[in-house]
């Protein structure tokens, strides 16, 4: 009977799990079709399509390919589009990524639509795997109800489902760690050599999607250490609390092998994977760009490596992956014009990251990580805690503590980093806090009760604990997950640009941050749209993205910006303006940190006016008539 009850507990979480992904699947799929190309997606489409059709590298370098590669998967062999090898901007330009997104997707006769949705559909069927797995692994190791509300996080986060839906490489990143921390952790409980086998392909994969896992190596580390240092706290002596530390290397020495075999099979599939994408870059053409790129790279002796593996044919892959990772070490230097609360500057602040959380996460979910922190302290304050008593429960609890290490480390990095580009550099982070979140909300809703009730009485304590007691709990919480839901629901098909209630909603989430978080260029089909129903004959456009308004708008599109000034429509220039938030923002908000905003790019003549629409919510529309 036991056994048949679990089996069929185990099958209806299934059932909801699959429930829980589908309804994000439909508000993935639904919502996308109106959005046209993002500003990203404009350089890694062509890119995927390229590294399959050329195996030639040499488009957007400064991204792995795994994440490219699966996006040109259906385009490749199915919609077999034209691409563009004619053009200068792949035989003569350095890294012509954008321009040949241009021309692949606009100029060179292919149904941009199809391609757009091709190529997202991957990212999403991604998306899904990845939810499906999180959901598995969490149960395995904390039991289905922990599962299904961390799934539940995931499903309905407007961040994850806003991103889940472009090829870009941020929900990537996310799988990306995610696989390659429960791998490497799984290694270290039980080192076998099936599960080293498994932690070198995670780790080679997380390495091939994301250029950011060059964080794994420095977490393994510290991963290693405090595993061996809290796996013989146990023969601690109990005066000072002193740790064998001979017992403690006895045992790095017998890791070290598997150690060394996680590392080399995670460098060959590197290896393996470039070689495939350099087959057909002429070697003389690389190293001219390669030097090209890292002409002002700081650490020259970096760059020189990294030029003489290029040289060498053995290492060429190798050198090109040390390529894209040095232009992201540049990039990050060099910070990223941003418009925050009002301000922009190119040389970033501490608080956005922890802000764009706040405002772009469902306040529901706030409300539960909130209480999960104060059962948490709850628990604490009762227990009675030694340093023992704490090495024992990291022990006992070590997924969970490389977890709160990894959103530690990584949310440390990101708030000291000049490149604020948007609440989705941290969503790798997510997953594990949506983890940490359902474990002390399910512990916080539980009521101690008999295991296994022998007694009548036993049986009463149990039932009443259980279902009676813990009610009022229960109501809550299913109250936060219906709003959340029911809000997540409720913005579509706007997940990008949405921001909760403490921004005041998504209407006015530009006043907050823009860019990725708001604007990334999505609503430009919606623009087409408007034009069409309000049967305006030109209108003058500023945008900000990966779509083109003259593939949409055609003859109708006028180019426009703050410098031209105020259009002459008694001289015959449109009387419609659109302009993107993120460039209108940015031009009207105020410079910080020595950046300068020349006065005639502030759109000074529209600070007086208000839009008479929008295109969307990211596309301000103007009526100068």
């Amino acid at each position: 009977m036991e056994g048949m009850f679990a089996e069929f507990y185990h099958k209806a979480s299934n059932w909801l799990a699959g429930g829980m992904l589908a309804v994000m699947a439909v508000l993935m799929v639904g919502s996308v079709l109106g959005d046209s190309a993002t500003t990203d997606e404009q350089a890694h489409i062509p890119a995927g399509f390229s590294y399959l059709s050329e195996r030639d590298y040499r488009l957007n370098p400064e991204h792995p390919p795994l994440i490219k590669d699966l996006s040109a998967v259906i385009p490749y062999f199915f919609l077999r589009p034209n691409f563009p090898t004619g053009a200068s901007a792949w035989t003569e330009d350095l890294n012509g990524q954008w321009e040949m997104g241009r021309l692949y997707l606009y100029e060179s006769g292919n149904r941009a639509g199809a391609i757009l949705f091709a190529s997202r559909l991957p990212m999403m069927l991604l998306a899904l795997f990845f939810g499906w797995l999180f959901f598995v692994w969490v149960r395995s190791r904390y039991g289905v109800k922990v599962a299904l509300l961390a799934l539940f996080f995931f499903s309905f986060s407007p961040t994850f489902i806003a991103h889940a839906r472009y090829v870009t490489t941020d929900v990537a990143a996310a799988f990306a760690f995610f696989v390659g921390i429960a791998t490497f952790t799984a290694f270290l409980e039980r080192p076998s050599w099936m599960r080293t086998i498994i932690a070198g392909l995670a780790f080679g994969a997380a390495l091939l999607l994301k250029f950011s896992t060059i964080l794994l190596p420095p977490l393994y580390a510290m991963y290693v250490v405090l595993w061996l240092v809290l796996s013989h706290a146990d023969h601690a002596r109990l005066r000072g609390f002193l740790m064998p530390i001979g017992g403690a290397f006895r045992s790095f020495v017998l890791l070290l092998p598997k150690l060394a075999a996680i590392g080399a099979l995670a460098l060959v599939l590197v290896w393996g994977v470039y070689a495939f994408h350099v087959q057909n870059y002429p070697p003389e053409r690389q190293l001219a760009d390669s030097a090209y790129l890292l002409r002002t790279f700081g650490f020259r002796p970096a760059a020189s490596a990294t030029l003489w593996m290029v040289e060498h044919p053995l290492s060429r892959p190798l050198a090109e992956y040390a390529l894209g990772v040095l232009m992201v070490v540049q990039r990050a230097a060099g910070g990223n014009t941003t418009f925050f609360l009002g301000d922009v500057t190119n040389q970033g602040w501490r608080w956005y990251f922890p802000v764009a959380f706040l405002l772009k996460e469902p306040l529901p979910f706030l409300l539960l990580a909130a209480s999960s922190l104060l059962i948490t302290g709850w628990f604490v304050a009762r227990s009675r805690w030694s340093l023992r008593a704490v090495f024992e429960w990291m022990r006992d609890n070590f997924v969970l503590t490389a977890g709160i290490l990894f959103i530690g480390v990584y949310w440390l990095q990101s708030v000291t980093s000049l490149l604020n580009i948007g609440v989705r550099h941290v969503l790798p982070t997510f997953p594990f806090i949506y983890l940490l979140v359902a474990r002390e909300i399910i512990r916080g809703i539980s009521w101690n009760a008999y295991p296994d009730p022998q007694t009548m009485r036993e049986w009463f304590i149990t039932i009443y604990r259980r279902y009676i007691k813990a009610a009022p709990r229960v109501l809550v919480l299913m109250a936060l997950l219906t709003w959340m839901a029911l809000s997540t629901i409720a913005a579509f098909p706007y997940y990008l640009s949405y921001y909760n209630a403490l921004a005041g909603g998504t209407a006015n989430g530009h006043n907050f941050i823009v860019d990725s978080n708001f604007d990334w260029g999505q609503d430009l089909k919606r623009l087409k749209k408007f034009v069409e129903k309000n049967n305006i004959q030109k209108i003058g456009v500023d945008y900000f993205g990966g779509g083109s308004p003259a593939y949409y708008l055609g003859e109708k599109f006028v180019p426009w910006y703050s410098a031209k000034g105020a259009p002459n429509v008694a001289g015959g220039d449109p009387e419609w303006i659109a302009v993107s938030a993120t460039l209108l923002k940015g031009a009207q908000a105020r410079p910080v940190k020595g950046f300068i905003v020349r006065p005639e790019d502030s759109y000074a003549w529209l600070k007086d006016k208000e839009p008479v629409a929008r295109a969307g919510t990211a596309i301000f529309i103007y009526h100068l008539k």
